[in-house]
């Protein structure tokens, strides 16, 4: 058997694991070791798995997501992020479909500190589906609005996904965050449009809230200052290339700690479930990650990655790639974990990327991005599931699923705006680094 089939078979093998619904990092993890051990050996198999998942686990820019996990999860705990829904309320609710706006302004603010589309997802979604339940809100446009603008914890940063993508693509973690901060604000701009074009066409699907005077909506600042100067503190240090990725995740997890203790929200019993959920979080995704660094591995054995650039040759456009890798993760994010998907799918798109000359942040970028709508498409749309478990009885899983779909062509629209104008991008990145 050449090398080239036993890749083939190694790829069907860890398809049949992944439908049986075998941990991720296991089947990853299984089909590589094995793999390794038919092409090169068992010699060269075992340091293969002596050198790799050290080498991994041990790059510095990977410390950065334990950092900015515990960040957002001393902030969730600390009541800090309770405000964000209110601010974006008060300030919003003067447009048609005020509340569901809201929330998406909400969840892209909550989005900020918690680098996490399910615990986006999840935490809006106890707080503002019933706000749009108990107020007559249509249900589909209640949930779909959650399960949607939740998706942005992967887009927005920081984001865990964008931080793995810098790891894999050896690119900088800052310029990766500073790209996708339009992608993300046209993610929420567009959301918003489509929620008021809808309700400005029918009415019925969101009654009109009551007038908040400005009186309140200077009150409703009050009570997130702390985590707004938080953001600021981190991402402008980043941005301004005051300290590193990794260094302002341990800025904004100490000064997130204070701030909690000195507003008496945090206890020391809730900054120890954070911490434990820290960690259980990290030990998730360092196992997907090492899994598919050894497949990577395997992969570089057999000259897949040429291969396929073989295959591919070098009349593609990079427009028709970028389509083309639309589609690949659009069709895979529908059925597997986002962060699973993309490591599976590196090892081979990243040379095709450098060999297309496409730009490997704008790549990462739009990635992304694909993910983020993964997270909602039927019939593993995670996010949704998510939002099924929060609301309970009160909505069927078929209306939540009826729910996204129109945000999902407002994704669509995203991206061909972001495929049209790759300076959606790259133009901050750029700017800053001069």
């Amino acid at each position: 058997m050449d090398s080239i089939t036993l890749v083939y078979w190694a790829l069907a093998a860890l398809m049949v694991l992944l439908a049986l619904r075998v941990p991720v990092a296991a089947a990853l993890g299984l089909v590589a070791i094995v793999g390794m051990y038919l092409l090169v050996g068992e010699r060269a198999t075992w340091g293969v798995m002596r050198s790799v998942p050290h080498a991994f686990a041990a790059h510095w820019s990977l410390s950065a997501i334990p950092m900015f996990l515990f960040m957002g999860y001393v902030c969730f705990a600390a009541g800090l992020t309770d405000g964000m829904f209110r601010v974006a309320r008060a300030w919003l609710n003067f447009l048609p479909g005020g509340l569901a706006i809201s929330s998406v302004g909400g969840a892209a603010l909550f989005s900020s500190v918690t680098g996490s589309s399910v615990a986006c997802a999840a935490a809006m979604g106890k707080i503002a589906v019933p706000a749009m339940l108990d107020r007559g809100y249509d249900a589909k446009l209640a949930v779909g609005t959650i399960a949607a603008a939740g998706t942005m914890g992967s887009l927005i940063p920081p984001s865990t996904i964008l931080l793995l993508y810098a790891v894999f693509a050896e690119v900088p973690v800052s310029q990766l965050f500073i790209g996708a901060i339009i992608p993300g604000l046209l993610t929420a701009l567009m959301y918003g449009l489509m929620i008021l074009l809808r309700v400005k066409h029918n009415p019925a699907l969101a009654p009109r809230e009551a007038e908040v005077d400005w009186r309140e909506r200077i009150h409703s600042l009050a009570d997130t200052w702390p985590l707004f100067l938080l953001v600021v503190t981190v991402f402008g240090g980043i941005f301004a290339g005051l300290f590193s990725a990794t260094e302002a995740g341990a800025i904004g997890a100490l000064a997130s700690i204070v701030i909690g203790f000195a507003k008496r929200t945090l206890s020391w019993h809730a900054l120890k479930d954070a911490a434990f959920e820290t960690i259980r979080s990290t030990s998730a995704i360092f196992l997907i990650a090492v899994a598919a660094a050894l497949l990577t591995r395997l992969f570089a054995f057999a000259g897949f990655p040429d291969y396929v650039q073989g295959l591919i040759g070098n009349d593609m456009s990079p427009l028709l790639i970028i389509i083309a890798v639309s589609l690949i993760y659009l069709v895979l994010g529908m059925f597997l974990d986002p962060i699973g998907v993309m490591l599976l799918t590196l090892p081979v798109l990243l040379p095709i990327f450098e060999t297309a000359d496409i730009s490997l942040i704008y790549a990462g970028v739009m990635i992304t991005k694909y993910l983020e709508i993964g997270l909602i498409t039927p019939p593993v749309g995670l996010n949704v599931f998510v939002i099924k478990n929060v609301v309970a009885d009160r909505v069927s899983i078929s209306d939540v699923f009826r729910g996204v779909g129109w945000f999902l062509l407002a994704d669509v629209v995203t991206v061909a705006i972001l495929i049209a104008f790759p300076a959606t991008v790259l133009w901050l990145p750029g700017l800053i680094s001069g």
